[in-house]
Parts: structure tokens; sequence; C-alpha cells
């Protein structure tokens, strides 16, 4: 799938809807995440929060078991909002997962722009380290 092919406007509406599921009683931050898969699907996740805080999965994260769940092929382009609409970036941890999902090549929705994983996480360790 061509770079001109992403939805974005599409993309950012969907991480918006997901994060109106958002589980946030402690934070107050609703996440939602939406990623279009290569097979042309799009997958979200809403963040979860948990008492021990440790414990609460990124929206990103819960996108990861949806793609998984739905036979998606792997991630192409990823947006992330707030329930609000604000651009939210992965944290580490998720940017690893998305790393792991979609590759270096995979766009992320930056405050710069589409950039690719391996931009927004240079020197990433992946599979392809393991012997």
């Amino acid at each position: 799938m061509r770079h001109l092919d992403i939805d974005w406007a599409v993309l950012r509406d969907r991480a918006v809807a997901a994060a109106a599921h958002a589980y946030a009683p402690y934070s107050g931050l609703r996440v939602g995440a939406a990623a279009l898969c290569a097979d042309g699907s799009v997958v979200v996740g809403c963040n979860v929060e948990n008492a021990s805080y440790g414990l609460a999965m990124c929206a990103e994260c819960t996108m990861a078991g949806q793609l998984r769940l739905s036979g998606g092929e792997r991630f192409v382009a990823v947006a992330c909002r707030s329930g609000s609409g604000e651009l939210l970036m992965p944290c580490g941890r998720c940017r690893q997962i998305l790393y792991e999902l979609g590759g270096p090549d995979c766009l992320v929705d930056t405050p710069r722009g589409a950039l690719p994983l391996a931009d927004v996480l240079p020197d990433a360790f992946g599979p392809e380290h393991l012997p």
C-alpha cells in the first residue's frame, strides 16, 4: 500500500471514536488508536487502566490484540488520539509493539507529519536481531 493511499482523516476519526470506549477512571485521559493494515482493514484499540497503574494497557496494545484476533496482516499506518482529538504519540513500549507488528516502514502520525517507525524508534530491536 502506497503512502498516498492512506486516509489519515479516517484513521484519526477512528482513533477518536475508539477513545470513547476507553476505561480511564484514574487519569481521565481517554486514548484511542487506529491502524490501517496491509490487507486494507482498519483495527482500533483504546486504553484500559487498572487500579495498580502498572497493569494499565495502552490503546496501541489493545489494538495489537485486535490485529491478531482479526487475522490482519501487519500495520501500515497508525494514528493515536485523545477523546477530544488531540494527537498523542505512542510511548516507548508501544513503539516497540508497533515495530514488531508493522516493521520499520510502518507510518506513524506525529507532530512532524507521517514518519516511518524507523525514524520514531531509531535503532530499534526487532525479530531480525534474534538468532
